[in-house]
């Protein structure tokens, strides 16, 4: 199957990957959905390549919302060109946009303290005590991915485009921008609370 140079200008736009990258997948993939889901695969290993790398550069941004709700977000990339680049700081302020609307209250599963995930795990199991045995183990393990849903921003669906998670998001500029992305920390601010 051919592709035009608009198929591969589309798909670097769609998913900021390179064009060489992108005309690569689209003769692997074969449709331009599967070239899509491909290159965010190809994204994926590339931030497990890159995460190991020192990210202590980047940006500390804010977002207000109706002066009722306000964000602080240190978003880390590994060097000051990249913290720079407008599309690192808009990415940052997407970011904060999401933390403000959708109030993650840790970073990532990892930071998670396993007194809480013990504490979930027993109030889920405590809530499926009358299903079988056999299945128990499944609700309740299915039931803590949903919390780490929605209380671990990295695991959190985009507000924007909730078939993709906060950690895609990333994984997506890593792929264009090329340099290993965290982010180190937030504070959200509630009036009032």
């Amino acid at each position: 199957m051919s592709f035009t140079t608009e198929d591969i200008k589309k798909l670097r736009e769609q998913t900021g990957a390179g064009m060489m990258d992108a005309k690569k997948a689209l003769e692997e993939a074969g449709s331009f959905d599967a070239a899509v889901t491909l290159l965010r695969k190809k994204g994926h290993a590339s931030l497990a390549k890159k995460a190991d790398r020192v990210a202590k550069e980047g940006v500390i941004v804010s977002y207000l919302h109706s002066g009722k709700v306000g964000v602080l977000l240190e978003l880390n990339c590994e060097t000051d060109f990249v913290g720079r680049n407008e599309e690192f700081k808009q990415l940052a302020s997407e970011i904060a946009l999401h933390i403000a609307a959708s109030a993650p209250v840790y970073v990532s599963r990892e930071e998670v303290p396993q007194n809480v995930v013990d504490n979930e795990k027993q109030i889920y199991a405590e809530q499926v005590k009358d299903k079988p045995a056999k299945m128990r183990e499944q609700i309740v393990a299915g039931k803590l991915e949903k919390y780490f849903e929605v209380a671990c921003l990295l695991d959190q669906p985009y507000i924007r485009e909730p078939e993709k998670k906060i950690k895609d998001l990333i994984a997506e500029r890593v792929g264009k921008l090329g340099e290993n992305i965290q982010v180190r920390r937030f504070v959200r601010f509630v009036l009032g609370a």
